[in-house]
Parts: structure tokens; C-alpha cells; sequence
């Protein structure tokens, strides 16, 4: 399966606690290319260095062209990758971004933290 319309970027900068070698958002992107390759979905994972959102690893955007950006945080790395695609290809079957609520999993209802408006 192929999900256009969507680039899921990974944090993979922010720290869990006081151990710096701890990475949730690197444990997530992994889990979720493992995740993606088992279920055959072909979709746009990206790892960036910062979101901006360090006291909410791990933490993902979803960005595509013409659309509305979310931000989601309080990701498990673990627990919340179906959830994630799902979320994500929920995106992409929009024409503008805006996923309504009833659309969104859990992981996505809960962890929303910014939506930003296409440039035009």
C-alpha cells in the first residue's frame, strides 16, 4: 500500500530524563520502519533533528503539500505505532490536513500539540 500525501518527520534529538543516550524519538522512527515494512505501507518517514518540543518525546509531524501541519508529542515508541500510521494515513486521505476528531486515534486525539496553517 502506498500512502501519498504525507511525510511523517521524527524528532530524534530529544532526550528521555537525565540519560543522554536515551532517544525516544530514534526508538520510535525505528519501530516505525519496522512497523511499515510489516504491514507493506509505503510512506515518507523523516528524521529531524528538532521539533521544538523536548518536554514531550517522542514527537512527530505530519506535513504534506496544500495541508495543515500537526504536531503530535507523547508518543510511545512501543504501544503507539499502529496508531501512528493509521493517524497518518488518515492525514493523507484529506485534501487539507484537518483530520476530524472522530478520525483521529487515541495517539493523535491526545498528543496534538500545534497545528499550522499551508503556506499559500
Amino acid at each position: 500500500m502506498i500512502a501519498p500525501g504525507v511525510t511523517v518527520f521524527v524528532c530524534v534529538s530529544c532526550r528521555d530524563g537525565d540519560n543522554a543516550d536515551l532517544r525516544p524519538g530514534a526508538r520510535l522512527l525505528e519501530a516505525l520502519r519496522i512497523r511499515l515494512n510489516q504491514r507493506k505501507i509505503d510512506m515518507a518517514v523523516e528524521p529531524v533533528e528538532c521539533l521544538a518540543v523536548c518536554k514531550r518525546p517522542a514527537t512527530v509531524a505530519f506535513a504534506g503539500a496544500g495541508k495543515w501541519t500537526y504536531v503530535i508529542g507523547d508518543l510511545d515508541g512501543g504501544a503507539d505505532i499502529d496508531e501512528l500510521i493509521d493517524s497518518a494515513r488518515n492525514f493523507a486521505a484529506t485534501d487539507n490536513g484537518i483530520v476530524a476528531w472522530n478520525d483521529r486515534p487515541a495517539c493523535f486525539k491526545k498528543g496534538v500539540v500545534s497545528r499550522t496553517p499551508p503556506l499559500r
